[in-house]
């Protein structure tokens, strides 16, 4: 794999800056690492997506301190919240602003008090346990800093936290892991961003990603991941979800396409009566490559999920959508859907779809789909003879094909962000708001 060598990645970021109370993660994973094989296109969930892009740069370097002179809150404008800036994986306290919420606790692994490690210490890579997914081990590995978002029992947090991570380009390659562990008591209420961006220029970095949420008894938890980093970046991420008996979890991803971009979302109904809503938007051009895999697993009865997942694809680009919904035998009365389209807007692009259901219980309401096509040529020609020009009509049905994912996004200053990456994707943000052509 060229350049990318994984015993040199098991080692890249050392102790030396890495926190002696993770030491023993750190090992763990790194043994976990360095016993796993890399996959292939001959890995059944790597089929389609090929990890040759990790050796075309020699990412195995340790990023340089840098503090770019931007205002964070601007990626949002308008966003009251709670926030939180890693750039190039180290965390920006000057970038960041912080508030005081009673039975909240928003706070770097590096600025932990006591309690804080204790609750790390006893959750962190518990719920990503058991995936399967190596690169949730190399993410140990490099684990020197993350993000812990504690609410406390019958808390509801004021404000959203936002947890931005800011990609800025080097005199060399370089590579930096992303870690955030989100803990829930029982009848807790929180909002959560996980905002990827990177500032312009060529972007030459590796990111690994790793995401635990454990949302406890009757607790609620929306939570949005945006994937907008520069198209030359590389992430590859998990996101690994437990429910509690009664709690509820609404996720909603947005990502663009990169160099190689590859996120796994891994759900777990623990609890009877668990709900999770799974929404994502994939939209990738030129050359790029985007892959997400859902896995859902109901392990107890009355669980529902409901999973809905729009992809538009253009020039040479490359999208792979994998859904799987797994039925454990004791999971009667499960509730489960999946729904994926997908459109492609030239002849040369590309998407591989794979719904999966799992069944072993034989009291369930299960029901799977996926469709690939062109813009429907009589929705354009009506809008063609209202005098609508092409370019206009083609944005405008491109944008409704997306636009239930993102219409009732009840935080107003994040809908509105989200609809002008949209418009900006499809090069005609004046299109969608109205405004003069």
């Amino acid at each position: 794999m060229g350049a990318f060598d994984q015993q040199l990645a098991a080692r890249l970021l050392g102790d030396a800056e890495a926190l002696p109370w993770l030491a023993a993660q750190r090992e763990a994973a790194r043994a976990q690492w360095l016993g796993a094989s890399l996959p292939t296109r001959k890995t059944e969930s790597w089929k389609y997506t090929s990890l040759e892009a990790l050796g075309q740069h020699d990412y195995l370097n340790r990023p340089a301190a840098t503090e770019p002179a931007v205002d964070a809150a601007e990626l949002i404008a308008g966003l009251d919240a709670d926030r939180i800036v890693f750039v190039n994986g180290r965390y920006a306290p000057r970038l960041s602003q912080l508030g005081r919420q009673p039975g909240v606790r928003a706070v770097p692994f590096r600025e932990a008090n006591a309690g804080d490690r204790a609750v790390i210490e006893g959750t962190l890579g518990q719920v990503a346990a058991g995936n399967g997914n190596p690169f949730a081990a190399l993410n140990g590995c490099w684990l020197d800093d993350g993000v812990l978002f504690h609410v406390g029992a019958g808390v509801k947090a004021a404000r959203p936290l936002h947890v931005v991570h800011l990609g800025v380009a080097g005199s060399r390659a370089f590579a930096h892991a992303q870690r955030l562990l989100v803990v829930l008591g029982r009848g807790a209420q929180a909002e959560l961003i996980e905002h990827f961006a990177s500032l312009p220029g060529e972007q030459n970095g590796l990111v690994s990603g790793a995401t635990e949420l454990r949302v406890g008894e009757s607790a609620q938890l929306r939570h949005y991941r945006l994937h907008l980093e520069e198209e030359h970046a590389i992430h590859i991420g998990g996101v690994y979800v437990e429910l509690a008996r009664a709690a509820v979890c609404e996720s909603l991803v947005l990502a663009l396409g990169g160099r190689l971009k590859r996120l796994d979302l891994r759900v777990r109904h623990l609890g009877a009566g668990s709900e999770c809503r799974l929404d994502g938007i994939y939209l990738a051009r030129r050359s790029q490559h985007v892959d997400l895999h859902t896995s859902v697993e109901h392990e107890v009865p009355q669980g529902t999920t409901h999973q809905v997942y729009r992809g538009i694809v253009d020039d040479a680009a490359r999208a792979v959508f994998n859904g799987r919904i797994h039925i454990h035998p004791q999971a009667q009365k499960s509730n489960a859907d999946l729904s994926n389209r997908n459109l492609l807007l030239s002849n040369a692009a590309e998407v591989n779809t794979k719904p999966e259901l799992e069944i072993y219980a034989d009291d369930v309401r299960c029901s799977h789909g996926a469709t690939v096509s062109r813009i429907d040529e009589k929705s354009l020609y009506y809008l063609l003879s209202r005098g609508i020009g092409r370019r206009e009509a083609e944005v405008l049905l491109g944008f409704g094909f997306l636009n239930e994912l993102v219409r009732d996004i009840p935080i107003e200053a994040l809908g509105t962000a989200l609809r002008a990456v949209l418009g900006d994707w499809f090069g005609r943000a004046d299109v969608l708001h109205g405004e003069p052509s």
